[in-house]
């Protein structure tokens, strides 16, 4: 059987929503998978709405676009939260950004994977690097690509300048997938 997997990547300018829906299809790409990214900005350079579509799959993609079928949802804040929270398939798997969304009434037929990146990435030294461990933590659960991959593809995304980030990214891809593991051993 054919295995595909729909994510929609969503937040605001400047946190690296592009760059995860990049590096997922790169590395799914490596793996000789079929891939479509599909990027879409607002109108602001950092600050406005941001958000992509990533398909994976074992077979040709019939289209690249995600109605209200994610297999996957990641959340960096509120407002996208709100917003786009309906892309998910009943079934689904909700990744969000818990120390931005706070939610009194969640879904009851998707799992939900609240992740601190904010405060683990702070941890970490660099709060840019939230979107790495919401990276790690989705890929962890949600099964996508290799995680090894995810390194390979970071090289090819980002070039031959920023490879000496790699083994803090790295770092940062474990301590989300910890987040993520822990949240069912409570």
């Amino acid at each position: 059987m054919s295995k595909i997997d729909r994510i929609f990547c969503a937040g605001f300018g400047g946190q690296g929503v592009m760059s995860m829906g990049q590096l997922l299809a790169y590395a799914a790409m490596l793996e000789e998978k079929e891939v479509t990214w599909c990027p879409s900005y607002g109108p602001e350079m950092r600050g406005g709405e941001a958000n992509c579509s990533v398909t994976i799959s074992d077979e040709r993609i019939g289209s690249p676009l995600i109605n209200n079928d994610a297999t996957v949802g990641v959340f960096m804040n509120g407002a996208a939260y709100t917003k786009f929270k309906n892309k998910v398939e009943a079934g689904g798997k909700i990744f969000m950004n818990s120390d931005l969304i706070d939610d009194d009434n969640p879904r009851t037929d998707v799992t939900y994977y609240k992740i601190p990146v904010n405060s683990i990435a702070t941890r970490l030294g660099k709060i840019q690097l939230a979107n790495m461990v919401m990276l790690g933590a989705v890929n962890d659960q949600a099964h996508l690509v290799n995680q090894d991959m995810l390194l390979e593809a970071f090289k090819k995304v980002f070039g031959a300048a920023k490879e000496k980030y790699i083994p803090i990214n790295k770092e940062a891809l474990a301590e989300g997938a910890k987040a993520a593991q822990e949240m069912f051993r409570k």
